[in-house]
């Protein structure tokens, strides 16, 4: 009975080693200081007060405290302890707010540009249909006028063919007259 108690003792107490040994990212919670410690309880020296969204490292744990390095550009790898209840594995409201912020405006500047060129797409688009309207109108202007030609031009062709037989008329009837007239001078 000793020896699997013994076997179970030592598996938990390497998973209880191993867990502390994994390094996980977290943030400090938002909208206060929290003080750095150089041991993990309140009568250890402060080393440093983290602001909200201060991105650490968390080295090892005891009990309330984690032992935690300091992530972020200006900090040389400062190590302390702080309490854990400080710390939270999301971003912090702040920085996320912040991140939206600086996202919404990077979209309201494209939605400016968009807006633009679809004004300036709209304003081309109504220039371009006045043009069309204005080669319709000018294409249905120069079919009556070439309908009008054509009909004109077929009226002068029936006129000068009516003149013309009308003339034939004329002169065969003046022709006729000299020719009856011959024939009645020839008899009287």
């Amino acid at each position: 009975m000793n020896r699997p108690h013994f076997i179970l003792g030592v598996i938990l107490g390497t998973c209880l080693i191993a867990q502390s040994a994994w390094a996980a990212k977290t943030h400090v919670t938002d909208s206060f200081e929290v003080t750095l410690r150089t041991g993990p309880s309140t009568e250890n020296k402060v080393i440093a007060m983290l602001s909200s969204g201060q991105p650490v490292e968390v080295l090892d744990s005891q009990g309330d405290w984690s032992h935690v390095r300091l992530l972020g550009s200006g900090v040389s790898n400062k190590e302390g302890w702080m309490l854990s209840r400080f710390l939270v594995n999301r971003l912090p409201w702040e920085v996320q707010a912040r991140s939206l912020r600086e996202e919404n405006i990077q979209l309201k500047e494209k939605l400016t540009r968009i807006e633009k060129k679809l004004t300036e797409a709209v304003r081309q688009e109504k220039a371009a249909r006045s043009t069309l309207e204005t080669i319709q109108k000018g294409v249905q202007t120069l079919t009556k006028e070439n309908e009008g030609l054509r009909s004109s031009q077929k009226n002068r062709w029936f006129a000068t063919g009516a003149l013309v037989v009308l003339c034939g008329l004329l002169i065969g009837l003046v022709i006729g007259r000299q020719q009856k007239k011959r024939r009645s001078s020839v008899y009287y």
